[in-house]
């Protein structure tokens, strides 16, 4: 076998590896064997939360080192306990939960959605198992905090969680100034308390969740006639599931043998069992003691969730290094005199040009959407959530990494070509004896920074329910309702990671220069007078 084709070879296999091993991956398979996969956000008490420990009933969540806890986690519990099979609480976020219940990754939507027309036509609902009423939560001494009836509203900024039709009813308060919608219930509550909107729309358990933990915070409640219309599938919530699903006759029934006062008892200690609740019966005060407090009961989550970071990081940037490398040096193969080689040299270019401009040219969270979601809807392939993320991040730095060489490549005086091809190299020889060697040290702080880059990019893998370190700050920030503070500390530690990732590249970098290229001017001058 001749150098181009070991080196062709090398990069299909290296291609192969990273993009078709991953597909095989049948780790997250549903229901089939005994599971009742249960889909949440678990950062939206008293529905649902997160929390360190399985107390009061919490349930531990896949793949994770929390445990879930709520009202829902208790609804849940007793479906599958109805059904005969194992509850898994699988978090993800409000977005992808109906695309991981219509490709198989989950089972069943019990998150405090509401049976919406919209959302039927994409998945069944059950029956409802609990029905709430909507509240505006505002600022206590805010100049809305008196009204009575929707009209009163004229003028407020308000807003709502997106994709739900809290944000939809908006439109009925006469003169509003509807705000973007927000992803999480905990900006939108931070924004309130900062100013920046005077109020978002929610549920009464939400409500009363939020002015518990924050006392400047006021939840308005309305009058039929005074208050939102809405129908009533908008104001229940249900069990969401697959299209035709043959078991939800079975959740039915079983929701059927909840009393509603057995509902009630079960909200009314959610809202007392919440991680929030444990946190505003402390007296203390001071933002220093709020810190302290969150680390204590969440620190080890962020401390799981940077290694985690850290891993997809580190493994994405090797992985997609190597995969760049492979591409520039195939790309800059000489031009076949044989015409069937050289069609093919040109259909691989053509591919690999493709695959670049693609990668690079569409955004992280588009990609790691199309390829965990899209892949299970399209062939059935469920991959598993971490191999799913380290298959994105490689790939997407593989399309960056493959420019980055190509212009180390070209960095390299053409001098250094023309004379390894006068002394009898082959392309591979000089490449791998001369070019390479060189290009490794010119690409080298761009790598780093792709490796920083990666460490903050890996936030946008939350999309698909990747426990990295934003994830669980999200998820953190979602049950104690302190999004700031959890931010902060959140926001230190990638802030940590990075600087101390840049501190050991800058040490790798003069170790690959040599000490040659610190020698003081005066010791040269000594050498030559000597």
């Amino acid at each position: 076998m001749n150098k181009k084709s070991f080196s062709l070879g090398l990069l299909f296999a290296v291609i192969f590896s990273i993009f078709c091993a991953p597909l095989l991956s049948q780790a997250e398979g549903t229901g089939a064997n005994g599971e009742f996969r249960v889909g949440m956000e678990a950062g939206y008490a008293p529905f649902n939360w997160s929390q360190k420990t399985d107390a009061n009933g919490a349930v531990p969540i896949q793949g994770n080192s929390s445990y879930a806890g709520g009202y829902d986690v208790q609804i849940a519990k007793k479906i599958a306990d109805g059904l005969d099979k194992k509850l898994v609480i699988v978090q993800t976020k409000w977005d992808g939960l109906a695309p991981a219940l219509q490709s198989g990754k989950i089972d069943a939507i019990i998150a405090g959605m509401s049976p919406t027309a919209e959302r039927r036509k994409e998945i069944d609902f059950t029956d409802p198992y609990y029905e709430s009423q909507l509240v505006v939560v505002v600022q206590k001494n805010g100049q809305f905090a008196e009204a009575k009836n929707l009209k009163d509203l004229s003028g407020a900024k308000i807003t709502a969680q997106l994709n739900t039709f809290h944000y939809s009813v908006i439109d009925q308060i006469p003169g509003v100034n509807k705000q973007q919608a927000m992803d999480n219930f905990s900006a939108m509550r931070t924004a309130l308390a900062s100013g920046m909107i005077d109020g978002y729309v929610s549920e009464r358990p939400e409500g009363v969740t939020a002015t518990s933990v924050n006392k400047d915070l006021e939840m308005l409640e309305f009058s039929k006639e005074n208050g939102f219309q809405t129908n009533a599938e908008d104001v229940q919530i249900a069990v969401g599931m697959r299209k035709a699903d043959p078991e939800i006759s079975k959740v039915n029934q079983i929701l059927s043998g909840i009393s509603s006062e057995e509902r009630t008892k079960i909200m009314d200690q959610a809202v007392k069992d919440q991680p929030a609740a444990e946190t505003s019966d402390n007296e203390k005060s001071g933002l220093l003691n709020d810190y302290k407090t969150i680390w204590n009961q969440y620190g080890g989550m962020f401390i799981r969730g940077a290694g985690l970071t850290l891993f997809i990081a580190l493994i994405g940037t090797v992985v997609g290094t190597t995969l760049g490398l492979l591409i520039g040096v195939v790309r800059t193969i000489p031009e076949s005199e044989n015409k069937v080689t050289r069609f093919f040299q040109k259909l691989g270019n053509g591919l690999l040009s493709i695959y670049i401009e693609v990668f690079r040219g569409t955004p992280m969270m588009v990609q790691a959407m199309v390829i965990f979601y899209g892949l299970a809807l399209a062939f059935g392939i469920s991959l598993d959530r971490t191999v799913a993320a380290l298959f994105i991040v490689s790939i997407n730095t593989g399309a960056y990494m493959s420019e980055i060489v190509r212009g180390g490549i070209f960095a390299v005086d053409q001098g250094q070509f023309e004379a390894a091809q006068a002394i009898g190299m082959t392309h591979g020889q000089t490449m791998r004896k001369v070019v390479v060697p060189q290009v490794l040290r010119n690409i080298l702080p761009a790598t780093g920074n792709e490796f920083v880059i990666n460490i903050k990019d890996t936030a946008v893998l939350s999309v698909i329910g990747v426990a990295d370190l934003f994830f669980q700050g999200n998820s953190a920030s979602g049950a104690n309702f302190q999004f700031f503070q959890t931010f902060t500390i959140v926001g230190v530690m990638y802030l940590i990671m990075t600087y101390a990732i840049t501190r050991i590249l800058r040490v790798v970098e003069k170790k690959m220069d040599g000490p040659s290229a610190y020698v003081k001017l005066e010791e040269t001058d000594n050498i030559k007078e000597s």
